[in-house]
């Protein structure tokens, strides 16, 4: 991924100020790298809150969120409430005398006097450029719009829906090939230093707080099955920028005789007109496949491969599919689906 700090990096590099009483509200990995800059620039986490354990993964079982594994796993005092209010929880977090709260992917809406239990307030990090991608999805929209930058923004929270004043933000370019999966690993260590850096920069005095422009901003809702429906009617670099924003969770899908089958790693391959005359579409009987392609009715698998893999005509071409998971199996390259019991050109994607 080539990674370039624009404009908006405005936040500066200071060092850090002293010593600040910390609670930190996380569930997901993507929390996890803030917690640990934070605790190593030298600031006191007096307590973690996260979501409560929870039914995960295929087999259902109720299990602890990746937050809690960590933060017990390090020694730190652990709340997990099912709902974050109430006269017990608040005064429990009093009791811990924090004097900010620190907010990455919490996944619940804070009330006024929770955010104001710290007396100087609740700090929230968040994974696009506010005010743009306010919600719950923000990287993979990122992604899935074609926005050619996204990157991680520290903003003082509010009741509003991410509309808080800005602190510090810093922006990275996003990549032909980045999927929602890689680029969020990369904006979770970014904004794990950005937060660490806020705070000391608190510390060492004043710190800007510049307003939202609300009327710029922009809405990444909660991704589910039905955003992740692949039409294949839909344009080849449209489609890659979808599939690739899906990956891996909850994963870009499809239909193969009526069974379901994600779909990875996408490659737009040829527009309509080199579909035509048989440009860039691979050599040997896979191009000649193709060549006959012009007409064929999106979703429709034109070549399928042993050692390629499989193209699929979409609105104006073709779309590579590199790698698939198909119902009950792990996920593949599609040249070895392909190889397997997999699709065979002439089949057709719903």
């Amino acid at each position: 991924m080539g990674r370039l700090a624009g404009p908006d990096r405005w936040a500066g590099r200071h060092g850090a100020g002293g010593r600040v009483r910390v609670l930190f509200w996380g569930t997901p990995r993507f929390a996890l790298p803030t917690l640990d800059a934070v605790a190593e620039a030298g600031h006191e986490i007096v307590g973690v809150v996260t979501r409560p354990d929870r039914p995960r993964g295929r087999g259902r079982r109720t299990s602890p969120s990746p937050m809690r594994r960590f933060a017990e796993g390090r020694g730190y005092r652990v709340l997990a409430p099912e709902a974050p209010h109430g006269e017990g929880f608040e005064a429990a977090i009093r009791g811990l005398k924090p004097e900010v709260s620190v907010v990455v992917a919490y996944g619940r809406i804070l009330k006024r006097r929770i955010l104001d239990v710290p007396p100087r307030g609740s700090l929230n990090l968040h994974a696009s450029l506010l005010p743009a991608l306010r919600g719950a999805a923000p990287v993979n929209w990122a992604i899935a719009r074609g926005h050619a930058e996204t990157g991680v923004t520290v903003m003082r929270m509010v009741e509003a829906m991410d509309a808080g004043p800005v602190l510090a933000r810093e922006a990275v370019a996003i990549g032909p090939r980045d999927t929602a999966a890689g680029l969020s690993r990369e904006l979770a260590g970014l904004g794990a230093g950005l937060m660490a850096e806020t705070l000391g920069r608190m510390e060492a005095g004043p710190v800007v707080e510049r307003q939202q422009d609300h009327t710029a901003a922009t809405y990444a809702p909660r991704v589910d099955r039905a955003a992740a429906r692949v039409g294949w009617g839909r344009g080849g670099r449209e489609l890659a920028n979808l599939i690739r924003g899906m990956d891996d969770v909850p994963g870009a899908w499809t239909l193969l005789r009526g069974a379901p089958v994600k779909v990875f790693s996408p490659g737009f391959v040829a527009e309509k007109g080199d579909v035509r005359k048989g440009r860039g579409v691979g050599e040997g009987s896979a191009a000649m496949d193709v060549r006959e392609a012009g007409g064929c009715p999106p979703g429709e698998i034109v070549a399928a491969d042993p050692r390629r893999g499989i193209l699929v005509a979409v609105g104006d071409g073709l779309l590579r599919i590199g790698e698939v998971q198909p119902p009950g199996k792990r996920r593949m390259e599609s040249a070895a689906w392909v190889r397997g019991a997999g699709p065979r050109a002439g089949d057709r994607f719903e």
